[in-house]
């Protein structure tokens, strides 16, 4: 299978403007800019991760807050992961990957199902609701757009962890490091679909 798993999205609106470059068999490789350092350092995580080459630029309202941007990319970024997939023939499909950072450990399962969802049982802790300038409540919501655009279904759980860097930053691992098992293609080659529906 020689097809290059390879995606462009770009979208725009009245508060965002945000564009992806996405290449699943990529070497872990990230160009990354949406104008919020936290977030960027987690999209760096990611693609090392992942093994995933990323280029991002994202122009947004951060005058009003960080939601809209936070969302918007993960409406791209998911939207680039399914076209890259393509018929997702000979893909593993099921992954999951549990991934400390210090105290923190969190759990990540991946079903490249077709079937959008999001199980997201991330708390931080109380008394932490910010890092550095981002609100850490947003990280869930880039996940679940993510999840969404991308059709897959998601369960990210933390098992345990007391500072919210840490947590943050062992989900975007967990995700990444599971994400890149789903994806990985079979090495006999086979050009069969994981579903007994036949397609995904």
């Amino acid at each position: 299978m020689n097809m290059a798993r390879q995606a462009q999205h770009e979208r725009k609106t009245r508060e965002t403007a945000v564009k992806v470059s996405l290449d699943l068999d990529g070497k872990g490789e990230s160009d990354v800019s949406t104008g919020i350092g936290f977030f960027d350092h987690m999209l760096d995580a990611l693609a090392r991760h992942s093994g995933f080459d990323i280029g991002l630029r994202c122009t947004g309202d951060l005058h009003v807050d960080a939601h809209h941007t936070v969302e918007d990319v993960g409406i791209v970024l998911g939207g680039a992961f399914l076209e890259a997939l393509g018929e997702k023939k000979g893909i593993a499909r099921f992954a999951d990957a549990t991934v400390p950072l210090d105290e923190a450990l969190v759990r990540a399962v991946v079903d490249i199902s077709g079937r959008p969802f999001l199980h997201f049982a991330v708390e931080l802790p109380a008394g932490q609701p910010r890092i550095g300038e981002f609100d850490a409540a947003l990280l869930g919501e880039f996940w679940r757009a993510f999840a969404n655009e991308g059709r897959l279904t998601m369960h990210l759980d933390l098992v345990r962890g007391v500072n919210a860097h840490h947590i943050a930053e062992a989900t975007f691992k967990a995700a990444a490091r599971a994400l890149r098992a789903a994806v990985r293609l079979d090495p006999s080659g086979s050009e069969q679909v994981p579903s007994t529906k036949g397609v995904l």
